[in-house]
């Protein structure tokens, strides 16, 4: 029973730290990587509050020394899903009445949590298990799973606060219950904070949660659940299972009381999993949340008044930070003809001064790809590249999966609009840059807006407002996060919510209260003062 009115604490973006040769966050993120490396952790699922080991294990190797071992997780079996299931809805009892103060008590602390005592931690398992380099670790699974946590507080009181008019007669509220049933949470490999929001989001809501976290991401979803088990997450509100993806969700959609996806992923996976919940429709006691990001054919646009230099850098660190896995890389460019030479000069030179290596080495600014298939995936369009008469390779353009899946960034020259590489989503290290005729900008846009089935993110670079302003009117439906003069890469939680439309997903943005309200369900509840006693009106009168 509230017993006030409760003010949480204002958001505000957890600081970036510098990890400079010297500091004392290097050495201690240093020290967290060697001791985590080099010894072996067993992971087992998160059931109902307790650690659920099933003696079937596979191993965890990070993606830079694939023949290294960190240890093994164990595998689920049908049983283990039905029994993630069953314990969330006994476990939905007293969560979904707990006070929502409470509730934010727990991942307030979880925030806090990350921001100090498992800061190093995390970001060493997100360099381990995702070969990222400390940078991108520090503002993926320390600083954005921070803000996820502390600005999702806020907007949630937000939401709350939210309420419709009275009168002398009848109040009128609107209580945000939780969704009817269990939610589904399904996270992608190449973000901490995305894996950690998904579940947490829904949870801070009063929903209860089967997390399955992607195969490749396992090492540091692991120290995420640490952080929630020691935040005070109750039994059964948040489960964790790991294993064959069609079997633990077959289990999960099959069930009446499944009532919401969050997913982040393929679009193939995304629409197909929508098809089995549209066929499924008629066995659930209500119609289920959908929420979906997935992928991306990321833009970035130059007009003939940009600045040549800020055009190379958007595309090299749009394009080639954390080896183009993320949903918002930069994977096709559009460059006019009048600063192509010296956009093309300053990329080959930039892209030459990277180091390429293991991410404890923090003078590497490139590491490697997650796992063999889009190391496989990858080198095949590279070697279709190479081959083929419209396209050119102008820097890179190698592999070695000797040791690692090392691909090196490579950027493709196409004389065709619609070369292979400029529509489909290869999610690694490679953009191809289409050089249009300078004087036909109107055109090219025409022809950024219908070359991709997605619309995710993309960026405009200009000196002109005019060229800017009708940039911004004919992409308007080609990106869901829209870049003018910077790279379409970098959104910070509570400054610019993400998520696309068309293939790219429901916008439902994350990091905004959009997202947190839909996995409510509002309830309006009108109480009369004087209930009327006479069913006659007045017109009714002789």
């Amino acid at each position: 029973m509230g017993k006030g009115f409760f003010n949480v604490p204002i958001a505000v973006n957890e600081p970036v730290k510098s990890y400079a040769p010297g500091s004392p966050e290097r050495e201690e993120v240093l020290k967290a990587y060697k001791d985590m490396y080099n010894n072996k952790i067993n992971v087992p699922m998160y059931i109902n509050g307790k650690d659920v080991e099933t003696g079937n294990t596979r191993t965890m190797s990070p993606p830079h020394d694939h023949q290294h071992s960190v240890g093994t997780y164990h595998v689920a079996e049908k049983s283990h899903i039905e029994d993630a299931i069953s314990t969330a809805l006994e476990a939905r009892k007293l969560w979904s009445q707990m006070p929502w103060e409470q509730r934010t008590g727990i991942f307030l602390k979880a925030a806090e949590l990350i921001a100090g005592p498992y800061r190093a931690k995390i970001n060493a398992a997100t360099m381990i298990a995702q070969s990222k380099n400390i940078y991108q670790a520090e503002i993926d699974a320390a600083c954005e799973l921070i803000d996820f946590l502390r600005f999702n507080v806020q907007f949630m009181s937000d939401i709350y606060m939210e309420q419709p008019e009275s009168t002398s007669d009848a109040w009128n509220r609107i209580e945000y219950r939780p969704l009817e049933g269990f939610t589904y949470a399904v996270t992608p490999f190449n973000f901490t904070a995305i894996a950690g929001n998904l579940p947490a989001c829904m949870a801070l809501m009063g929903n209860v949660v089967v997390w399955k976290p992607s195969d490749s991401q396992i090492y540091s979803a692991k120290v995420i659940m640490d952080v929630f088990k020691e935040a005070g997450v109750p039994a059964g509100v948040i489960n964790v299972v790991f294993g064959d993806p069609v079997m633990i969700t077959d289990t999960v959609l099959n069930s009446p009381d499944f009532s919401g996806l969050h997913f982040t992923g393929s679009t193939n996976i995304f629409k197909s999993l929508w098809k089995q919940i549209g066929n499924n429709i008629h066995k659930y006691k209500t119609y289920p949340r959908i929420v979906g990001e997935t992928g991306g054919k990321d833009f970035i646009v130059a007009h003939k008044t940009a600045n040549a230099k800020q055009v190379a850098t958007a595309i090299v660190r749009g394009a080639f930070e954390f080896q183009g896995q993320k949903c918002s890389a930069a994977s096709r460019a559009y460059v006019p003809s009048n600063l192509w030479d010296d956009v093309k000069k300053l990329v080959i030179e930039d892209v030459k001064s990277f180091k390429m290596g293991s991410p404890e080495d923090m003078s590497n600014f490139i590491t490697a790809v997650i796992h063999e298939g889009s190391f496989d995936k990858l080198a095949k369009y590279i070697d279709n590249a190479k081959a083929d008469t419209d396209a050119e390779i102008i820097v890179g353009g190698n592999y070695d999966k000797s040791k690692g899946y090392f691909i090196e960034p490579t950027v493709i020259v196409t004389t065709n609009p619609k070369y292979t590489t400029m529509c489909t989503e290869l999610f690694g290290p490679v953009i191809t840059i289409y050089v249009y005729n300078e004087d036909e900008y109107s055109e090219t846009l025409k022809l950024v807006d219908e070359t991709s089935e997605y619309a995710l993110t993309g960026a405009i670079l200009s000196n002109c407002r005019y060229a800017i302003q009708e940039a911004t009117n004919a992409l308007q439906n080609s990106a869901g996060n829209f870049y003018i003069n910077d790279k379409p890469t970098g959104a910070v939680v509570g400054q610019q919510p993400f998520g696309g439309a068309r293939a790219s997903g429901t916008n439902d943005k994350a990091g905004s209260a959009q997202n947190l309200l839909r996995w409510v369900s509002p309830r309006m509840i009108k109480e009369t003062f004087v209930t009327p006693v006479d069913y006659r009106y007045p017109f009714l009168g002789e």
